[in-house]
């Protein structure tokens, strides 16, 4: 069956319409950052570059890191702009752009994202490095999708009852990440712990400025929220919806953080952007090893 022209649109090329891409353009290990001005600092590594573009505030580049071809794409802010990446990457690899049909043979990709995110728990210090082993989704944005294989409820019961979730707000939806990929990316120096992704930066993450937030005490629940030793340790935007439509797809991902702000004492780092960079290194070397 042919999808249709509405439902998978491109552009005049061929490419996809929002990430301007077509299936050769991109690599199979592919990593995600927030801002288009961090995917220099992941492609400055590179040796080679041999594919780049942008729309919007999606730039895309591909290239060879010791000789393994990897593509960097930045998302923007927010799991609206990853629903779009990731239903075009995979589009890309498992759609016939031509005659529009699903291929038979379907694709896994690796999806490694690296971004910034703030710590929830005293013990989780400013300049560390943090992998999700999961993600609880806030933002309702997976809950247009059939969950329930891919989701945890006694998790997500539990978090519930914890934090007297209102009703009204979009149920929380948990989801692990890609065990290969958690795997090979982890090591002894790398928390791990549960990765809650808000819809937004101020009131959704409990920050208040001249407008009141529906429960001023959420963030205190979230912080002491722990099922079978399974905490939520770092806050931030992307995650969720990067490992739900993953696993939805059939791909792998794992979001790598580094923590340049803790919530639970009030502290930021005073040189973030080397944070950032020593994560680029880390993951790098991680994926081609």
């Amino acid at each position: 069956m042919s999808i249709k022209k509405s439902e998978l649109i491109l552009n005049p090329d061929g490419s996809v319409y929002h990430l301007n891409l077509k299936p050769e353009n991109i690599a199979k290990n592919i990593i995600f950052v927030g801002d288009l001005n961090r995917v220099d600092k992941v492609t400055k590594h590179f040796e080679s570059i041999d594919f780049t573009t942008q729309k919007r505030e999606f730039k895309t580049v591909t290239g060879y890191y010791k000789n393994k071809r990897l593509t960097v794409i930045s998302t923007g802010i927010g799991p609206d702009n990853v629903d779009i990446v990731l239903n075009e990457l995979d589009a890309l690899v498992n759609i016939d752009l031509d005659t529009r049909a699903i291929k038979k043979e379907l694709t896994q990709l690796n999806i490694i994202r690296i971004g910034t995110s703030g710590s929830l728990q005293k013990d989780i210090p400013i300049n560390s490095f943090l992998l999700s082993s999961h993600a609880i989704d806030l933002t309702g944005i997976l809950l247009s999708y059939q969950v329930d294989e891919i989701s945890h409820p006694k998790i997500e019961e539990a978090f519930i009852k914890h934090t007297n979730w209102n009703e009204k707000k979009s149920y929380p939806i948990v989801v692990a990440n890609s065990i290969h990929l958690g795997k090979k990316l982890s090591s002894k120096n790398i928390y791990q712990g549960i990765t809650a992704t808000a819809g937004g930066f101020y009131g959704p993450q409990g920050r208040v400025l001249r407008l009141a937030i529906q429960d001023p005490e959420l963030n205190q629940k979230i912080d002491s929220f722990n099922f079978e030793g399974n905490r939520i340790t770092n806050l931030e935007m992307e995650t969720s919806a990067i490992y739900g439509l993953s696993k939805l797809l059939g791909h792998h991902a794992v979001s790598m953080n580094a923590i340049i702000a803790n919530r639970a004492n009030g502290t930021f780092s005073e040189n973030p952007y080397k944070v950032v960079d020593d994560l680029i290194l880390y993951t790098l070397d991680k994926i081609v090893s």
